[in-house]
């Protein structure tokens, strides 16, 4: 059976103008703020309620690590559902499968309202997960739909943003939340925000997916196109680089409503202020790596900053054992997430780019992968930290190991030498 051309190649796009390229200042603007509040959904839906964490666990009578795995059920439905919605999306169009995922959303959502145990909260977090997964797998396909080389690292540095500051600034809201409302009304939140998403959706974001380009789609097996993407190596690489960072990030934050509301005594509304902070590292981060990723290349940004990641996470146990205060995990802390912020968007640039005939396939792997791993991977800093309750240094543990496993995708898997420089 034939393969199209471009999918055989699998590498970067001769200088050409893409459809992005033709679009108004206020049209590009449009597709940012859409793409980029579909691209939050997931964070969301994810984060939302993490500081409601000690209130599940009295409401329900459980513990700490119970209450962890309805997030790890989150992350899991998340990740199937980027399996299913990415391949579908590159052989149907992008607009169907959003549209569907994103209902989803909101009817488990306005299930978990109503869950009278932890059971069925689990259950409904799953199907929320799969259905905020529409969002964000869809959003990185349209933006490689419409661009390519160095415009491309410009427009998923945005998304980028998005993805690193979401998680960040949730807690903040879910904090402030909480201070009018019940961690139940949380869940009504997040049914109210995808009908919004949903309605902009349906009227603002026409299909990107040519059908044309559908019609050669269909030619050519799910199986085929995971074969495609998966034998990339520079795909696999960056692959475990951002599902790497992801976890330890999501270490922090499944772990943070504990060590720092139960172990340093913060309120709920001090829990929130510390992740705005943090979410400037974010924005320092991606922004400045876009620019950085235009100039040298997506591959020599990730050597650095996967470097800091490691840096930066070995500094928190050790600031810890050295002093008391707070400041001693806050200051590393902040490093580390300013470090995440200059590795997403390149991970996501050298695996997409690679890919324009598998956009979708390529980004729910991507999708998928982070959050399956980080689903797995966060609980292990309850595990080990069961009776002793969650410190900064088994916090940091997880942090490290996942830090030390980027660090050897990259210069043993991804080669960064072997890679040339974008396209324009």
């Amino acid at each position: 059976m034939a393969v199209p051309e471009r999918i055989q190649e699998a590498a970067g796009e001769t200088a050409h103008v893409h459809p992005g390229d033709r679009l108004s200042s206020a049209r590009r603007l449009v597709y940012v703020l859409l793409l980029g509040a579909l691209t939050a959904l997931g964070p969301f839906t994810v984060d939302l309620y993490l500081p409601a964490f000690p209130l599940l666990e009295r409401d329900f009578h459980t513990t700490s690590g119970a209450i962890q795995l309805t997030l790890t059920g989150t992350m899991v439905g998340f990740a199937l559902g980027q399996l299913v919605v990415g391949p579908l999306s590159d052989k149907v169009g992008r607009r169907t499968p959003l549209l569907i995922a994103t209902a989803l959303h909101i009817v488990a959502s306005l299930a978990a309202v109503f869950a009278p145990s932890l059971e069925l909260l689990a259950i409904t977090r799953v199907l929320m997960g799969m259905g905020a997964a529409g969002g964000s797998v869809v959003a990185m396909a349209i933006v490689r739909d419409l661009f390519s080389g160095r415009r491309l690292v410009i427009m998923l540095s945005r998304l980028a943003l998005v993805t690193g500051v979401a998680p960040v600034i949730a807690p903040l809201i879910g904090s402030a939340l909480l201070s009018v409302i019940d961690w139940r009304g949380i869940f009504a939140v997040l049914a109210a925000y995808g009908v919004a998403i949903l309605a902009c959706s349906f009227f603002l974001l026409p299909e990107t997916r040519p059908a044309t380009d559908r019609i050669t789609a269909d030619t050519v097996s799910v199986r085929h196109r995971y074969r495609v993407v998966l034998t990339d190596r520079v795909f696999l690489g960056v692959m475990i680089i951002g599902a790497m960072t992801f976890s330890g990030l999501f270490s922090y934050l499944s772990s943070s409503p504990f060590l720092f509301q139960e172990f340093f005594g913060f309120t709920p509304v001090q829990y929130g202020t510390l992740f705005a902070v943090n979410s400037m590292g974010l924005i320092a981060g991606n922004q400045i790596a876009a620019r950085l990723a235009a100039r040298v290349g997506p591959q020599w940004v990730l050597a650095w900053s996967t470097a800091a990641l490691l840096a930066a996470a070995i500094a928190i146990p050790v600031c810890a054992a050295l002093s008391p205060s707070v400041w001693a995990v806050l200051v590393p802390l902040f490093l580390f997430m300013t470090a995440c912020g200059f590795t997403f968007p390149c991970a996501q640039v050298l695996a997409l780019d690679r890919h324009p005939d598998a956009a979708g396939t390529a980004a729910s792997l991507l999708g998928a992968v982070n959050n399956s791993v980080a689903g797995v991977i966060s609980p292990l800093v309850g595990l080990i930290s069961a009776g002793a309750g969650i410190s900064a240094g088994s916090m940091a543990s997880i942090m490290i190991g996942c830090a030390i496993l980027g660090i050897v995708a990259l210069w043993l898997v991804v080669r960064p030498r072997t890679i040339g420089q974008l396209s324009a």
